[in-house]
């Protein structure tokens, strides 16, 4: 059977665990000891120490995107990806923006709420920028949704997987597309998937937790990954404080480097 390690709240795991139910392919989940920065067993199977990884009968699979085409190539029915090249560029494009741009939104969103790296008026100017950012990204997933009921075109698919978590992610921070929008009615689509119902349901038992971040935190036993897009949102919004604040603290961390 297949093992994805994970952690609930993360985007680029739901996006894999939606493909996962959509193809009806088992697989069994596991938190890994990787979220510290501090060596452990999980970096033989993913130098970066950062989810989602997949392991299949002993081969590990690391960066959603990969995971996504690894399970497309080898369980290719019912197809997540669309037929046409075109099509699938552009569905590709989609993903990209996502992953490396709104993803990036909603993670300092995080920064700011739950892990209180910041407060008083630098918190709120951080997030009105997020908010200014947000409108301006679901202006662009509106153009590209169109006329259609899903991403992916006629029908659901690869396209659709990948916005779910990022738009999801925004509703959980109170920003979410506006009532009767096209966006809004896509959402409510998505929410009726059985694949979409089990991969939210995950993150509840998870909720609980969210308190009790900043202490984490402090506590150095979990240090935030700033990787490249995520970096270049704080300095671009406003948190260059944070950032420096955090490399003096040591609670944040960059990828590993390769060795």
């Amino acid at each position: 059977m297949l093992k994805l390690y994970e952690h609930p709240f993360s985007p680029y795991v739901q996006k894999v665990k939606i493909s996962l139910y959509e193809k009806g392919i088992p697989f069994e989940a596991e938190v890994p000891d990787a979220f510290s920065g501090a060596p452990t067993k999980f970096g033989e199977l993913n130098p970066r120490l950062e989810v989602p990884t997949l392991v299949d009968d002993g081969f590990a699979i690391f960066d959603s995107t990969i995971i996504l085409e690894y399970l497309e190539e080898k369980w290719p029915k019912p197809a997540m990806m669309p037929s046409a090249p075109r099509d699938r560029a552009r569905v590709r494009m989609i993903e990209d923006v996502c992953d490396t741009y709104y993803e990036a939104i909603n993670w300092g969103l995080m920064e700011v709420r739950a892990w209180k790296r910041v407060t008083g008026e630098k918190a709120a100017a951080i997030e009105r920028r997020a908010a200014e950012q947000t409108a301006g990204v679901m202006r662009w997933l509106e153009r590209e949704l169109g006329k259609s009921q899903w991403f992916n075109g006629a029908s659901f698919g690869y396209g659709d997987l990948c916005v779910y978590p990022f738009l999801n992610g925004s509703v959980v921070w109170g920003a979410g597309p506006k009532a009767g929008s096209k966006l809004a009615a896509w959402l409510a689509r998505m929410g009726e998937r059985e694949s979409v119902r089990k991969t939210v349901a995950a993150t509840q038992q998870f909720a609980s937790s969210m308190d009790a971040l900043a202490t984490m935190l402090e506590s150095g036993a979990f240090k935030r990954q700033y990787r490249d897009h995520r970096l270049e949102w704080m300095m671009r919004s406003g948190g260059v404080e944070v950032v420096l604040e955090g490399l003096r603290k040591g609670t944040i961390r960059f990828s590993e480097e390769v060795s």
